[in-house]
């Protein structure tokens, strides 16, 4: 059950919360919801999933339970509603359902609050952290073989023109742009004759001294070596952030996007072309180090009006002939002018 010290606690709160429902039609549901809480390795797993996905596998590793078990505690929560899987390969990646129904969301706020960041959650968390590690080791792995034949593989999956054209008419020769992933400076190569300053960002050393090469010539083009999850650019720094077909690389997209948020002037804009959601997903991964098999539009809609920004569009882009990769989609999105 949730920890002895604190069962009292959300036992009373929930029971508030569900007195004040019950007068609704959602009043069976939500005790339904309740019953699927009381147990504390399915609150820990709620509590892992709702920053991240995981496979069974992962958290098995995470809790240091026994594969079966964490299946019965997901097949339970699914039951519920609380969570829902995406197959990617041979693995299924769990996370808490984004269609959660204001009540449910309710309980688990309260159930969220009492168990709070210590104890065996703190050691989830920890145990968490070591295992994105992980993954973002095996992108890692790829884009250190991968810069001296990076533009043919993007040419032949999304076309010589993938991110660029919806791109160029909106730089002001003001504007400092952010080309986050910058690969080997392929956009901001194109980007340079447009833009008063750009600011590229890599986490590969490999990626980056392919771009050094390419942009020599620009004096105006800075590169710096980081993470798209603590960016090294200043507060409120750039006029336009980009993010041309590297977010399905990402464990923690919404991280990368509050980061993005950060870096941007008041009014400023952020620009994210990916994937569409598809059904490569497991070639992709071993191949390529893909975390994402794409994206759904709704799901991406959603990251970014929690960041928050706002003036969230979403674009499908046409096909490329010479494409022989997935559908594409442009969203775009501002940085409030006011807090």
């Amino acid at each position: 059950m949730v920890g002895e010290g604190r069962t009292q606690g959300v036992v009373s709160r929930a029971n508030m919360f569900i007195f004040a429902n019950m007068h609704t039609t959602t009043g069976p549901a939500i005790l339904d919801r309740l019953s699927a809480l009381g147990d504390e390795t399915r609150t820990r797993i709620l509590a892992l999933l709702e920053r991240s996905e995981f496979t069974v596998t992962e958290l098995a590793s995470v809790l240091q339970a026994t594969q079966p078990t964490v299946s019965r505690q997901l097949k339970t929560l699914a039951a519920e509603g609380w969570v829902e899987a995406r197959v990617d390969g041979r693995n299924r990646h769990y996370r808490m359902s984004p269609a959660l129904e204001a009540s449910a969301r309710g309980l688990w706020s309260i159930v969220r609050d009492e168990i709070g960041d210590g104890g065996i959650y703190a050691t989830d968390s920890e145990r968490s952290r070591e295992v994105l590690k992980h993954r973002r080791l095996r992108s890692a792995a790829f884009f250190a073989t991968a810069a001296e034949r990076w533009d043919e593989v993007r040419r032949q999956l999304f076309g010589s023109a993938a991110g660029l054209t919806p791109l160029l008419g909106l730089v002001h020769p003001d504007w400092v742009v952010a080309d986050l992933g910058v690969g080997t400076g392929s956009l901001t190569e194109a980007l340079a004759p447009f833009a008063g300053r750009i600011i590229g960002v890599d986490r590969s050393e490999q990626m980056l001294s392919a771009a050094r090469h390419r942009l020599r010539e620009w004096d105006h083009v800075e590169l710096r070596e980081g993470d798209l999850e603590a960016l090294p650019i200043a507060d409120a720094e750039v006029d336009v952030a980009v993010l041309a077909l590297v977010l399905h690389y990402v464990v923690d997209p919404p991280a990368v996007l509050s980061e993005v948020r950060r870096i941007l002037r008041p009014g400023g804009h952020l620009l994210l072309v990916d994937m569409r959601l598809h059904d490569r997903g497991g070639a992709y991964g071993q191949d390529m180090g893909h975390v994402w098999p794409g994206f759904e539009a709704e799901r991406v809609e959603g990251w970014l009006r929690d960041a928050p920004f706002e003036g969230v569009r979403i674009v499908p882009l046409p096909p490329d002939p010479e494409a022989t990769g997935p559908l594409l989609f442009l969203a775009s999105a501002t940085k409030r002018t006011t807090t």
